[in-house]
């Protein structure tokens, strides 16, 4: 099946009703990120580490990959970053333009799968910010890959990732009684582990299709594909209380990985 064609309809249709990830930064905070006072957002709670960014975002090349949404763009386009939105979502992009628009941002989109740049050229960016989001694909491996081919030399990818542990449990259960019951094979694998018609429902839902990757590939892979890992975090959904797995583990982490001079 067309797993990224049925992720982009997913996202689109996660615009229109609203979703976390989806609703752009305001006006406010695009102003206090041109005073200098910004923060964005890898996982859910933990705002990344302002010494994993360069001492000074003036005139530096930024690739927000599979970050669409208008919030870390903006931000960081406010910052004086000169910003490349890159997204599978046409929907997503539009919350890019329309803060660009509405704030006199200036913010290039391009539309395309995490796992092709083949729009960007060679050595193009200072720094990437890859927020959650591979989970959207079943290799991760070629993201890594391509980091490093359109980052410069002693440039970083910032990039947060979901526990795979997450994925061993059946979330009927848990939003049913809170039971966290083994339910799964590590890495998991919708398009594995649903049936056709499951699948078809999640279409019709708007529901996106996800993938687990074994924590080899989310950090060996980086450091395969030539990255050097500098930074790491582990983070929690912003309610514990109403999210049983989060009172018991982190469900997210972040790397920060520079390409060796």
């Amino acid at each position: 099946m067309d797993i990224r064609a049925h992720n982009r309809a997913a996202w689109d249709r996660q615009v229109e009703n609203g979703n976390q990830w989806t609703i752009p930064v305001t006006s406010e905070e695009v102003e206090a990120a041109r005073r200098g006072d910004w923060s964005i957002y890898l996982t859910p709670k933990k705002a990344v580490p302002r010494s994993w960014f360069p001492d000074a975002l003036a005139e530096r090349d930024v690739l927000c990959l599979a970050s669409g949404g208008g919030q870390q763009g903006p931000i960081l386009a406010a910052g004086g970053a000169k910003v490349t939105v890159y997204d599978n979502s046409p929907a997503q992009l539009r919350r890019d333009a329309e803060v660009a628009e509405r704030d006199d941002l200036s913010i290039r989109t391009i539309e395309g799968d995490m796992r092709d740049l083949s729009a960007v050229e060679d050595d193009a960016f200072d720094l990437i910010v890859h927020p959650v989001s591979n989970v959207f694909i079943p290799d991760v491996h070629p993201v890594w890959r391509e980091a490093v081919r359109v980052l410069r030399s002693g440039g970083a990818i910032l990039a947060g990732f979901t526990n795979p542990a997450v994925y061993l449990f059946d979330e009927d259960r848990i939003e049913k009684d809170g039971s966290m019951i083994v339910a799964h094979r590590l890495p998991y694998s919708d398009t594995e582990s649903l049936t056709e018609e499951e699948i078809e429902r999640r279409a019709g839902n708007g529901d996106s299709l996800q993938f687990s990757h074994t924590l080899q590939d989310l950090i060996g892979g980086q450091t395969d594909a030539g990255l050097l890992i500098t930074g790491f975090y582990g983070d929690r959904y912003r309610k514990e209380d109403r999210d049983v797995t989060s009172k018991v583990m982190d469900m997210f982490f972040a790397t920060r990985a520079i390409k060796p001079a």
